[in-house]
């Protein structure tokens, strides 16, 4: 039986109805991962014995009857930024190649309650600081698709290992787009919920965390099943303080979409946009309509907020590893030095300011909202780049050498 492209719903299902066995299962993800691996380098670490253990205890239990959670004997990777016990986590980093939590981030602890088993850790730059996936640790980490072009990142790994069908689901983060970023480039569903709805009880700033725990899949079920599974309240994350819990699954099943009204926008604060890209988006855009949305192009004024992040994120990353910098230097990720670098003498005043201009922003995107229920943009502005792409170069976009923003400072 082939189960390379399964749905975790379908995988589920199948378990729980003993048509498969959550050790036949096992054994075929792992065997995909090995053989997968010289090629795509999807993991930094792979748990085989300890999945194999799970999927036989698994397997015990379906035969037992035992009342089965939603996700019972399904495969899923997590990303090598979040903690797993027992189990390698290294944040790509050379630094922390040894390092072994003795606790789950509770997003993977209630994935394990609901039947989940973990497969390994997938690849991420250096504390995920890129949106290429490339790390001296591991090396590069390349498409589901094409070798010589890149995965995308910094979830880069996990994107791979659902596209290529290594597992059904497997547990990212983004901040500035580290999931829906190798999401577009492999072809795949990658969602960045809000703030709150999957705790990260372990970010150092609880108040004014950047990142989220995100879901990756092939099918926007499979989205619903892990986020039903992941979200809700922890005591340790005050953003998800009296946060109600949606019902995921059942949004994922909706009807039509009469009466919707979709805004349109081409271009985000970017100079171009792939004319490849932007027929995919308009076919998108035709079928949205024949199921009944109202399309319409929103042009209102917008500036692109790179720099604003550029300082944002910098300020956050420099207090969070800066200090690695002084005694590590020459086994980390240059590119993520040559981050660190450029943004270590910003000011107290100039995060401030930029936390301000973040705040002015939201509220003017979310002044768009007055006339539409949707904003679709194109994630990228064209396909995934060359597996050697300079992350501080220019990306080439039908034949024209595009420049990206680069930071600057107030004088």
């Amino acid at each position: 039986m082939d189960l390379d492209y399964t749905s975790a719903a379908e995988l589920s299902g199948m378990i729980r109805n003993r048509t498969v066995s959550p050790i036949e299962v096992m054994r075929a993800t792992l065997d995909r991962i090995e053989r997968s691996q010289p090629v795509l380098n999807a993991f930094i670490t792979v748990a085989a014995d300890a999945a194999m253990r799970s999927a036989r205890a698994a397997e015990a239990a379906v035969m037992q009857g035992t009342v089965l959670g939603s996700l019972h004997g399904v495969p899923v990777a997590v990303k090598d930024l979040i903690p797993t016990a027992d189990l390698r986590t290294t944040w790509g980093s050379l630094i922390f190649k040894d390092h072994v939590p003795d606790r789950d981030a509770v997003a993977v602890e209630r994935l394990r309650r609901a039947g989940a088993i973990v497969v390994g850790k997938t690849t991420t730059p250096e504390f995920g600081q890129q949106c290429l996936t490339q790390a001296p640790l591991f090396g590069r980490t390349r498409n589901a698709w094409r070798s010589d072009r890149s995965s995308g990142g910094s979830s880069g790994g996990s994107a791979v290992a659902v596209a290529a069908g290594l597992v059904p689901i497997a547990v990212a983060t983004d901040g500035g787009g580290s999931t829906r970023i190798p999401a577009a480039c492999n072809g795949i569903v990658g969602f960045k919920q809000g703030l709150g709805v999957v705790p990260q009880e372990y970010a150092q700033d609880g108040f004014g965390n950047i990142s989220y725990i995100t879901p990756m899949t092939r099918t926007v079920l499979d989205t619903a099943l892990m986020l039903d599974v992941m979200a809700g309240t922890d005591p340790r994350d005050p953003l998800t303080t009296g946060r109600p819990k949606a019902d995921f699954v059942a949004a994922a099943r909706g009807g039509d979409l009469k009466g919707l009204r979709i805004a349109w926008r081409a271009r985000l604060g970017n100079s171009a946009v792939a004319t490849d890209v932007l027929t995919a988006c308009e076919a998108a855009l035709g079928a949205f309509a024949e199921l009944g949305a109202d399309v319409s192009e929103l042009t209102a004024p917008f500036e692109n907020p790179e720099v604003v992040w550029f300082v944002n994120n910098g300020a956050y990353r420099m207090a969070q590893f800066g200090h690695h910098l002084k005694r590590h230097r020459a086994i980390m990720c240059p590119t993520f030095v040559r981050q660190m670098d450029r943004v270590a003498n910003y000011s107290a005043a100039e995060l401030y300011d930029a936390i301000f201009q973040r705040t002015r922003l939201y509220r003017q995107v979310q002044a768009w909202f007055d006339t539409c229920d949707i904003v679709a943009m194109p994630t990228l502005s064209r396909s995934a780049v060359p597996i050697d792409q300079d992350f501080f170069g220019p990306i080439d976009i039908d034949n024209q050498s595009v420049e990206t923003p680069t930071p600057c400072r107030s004088t």
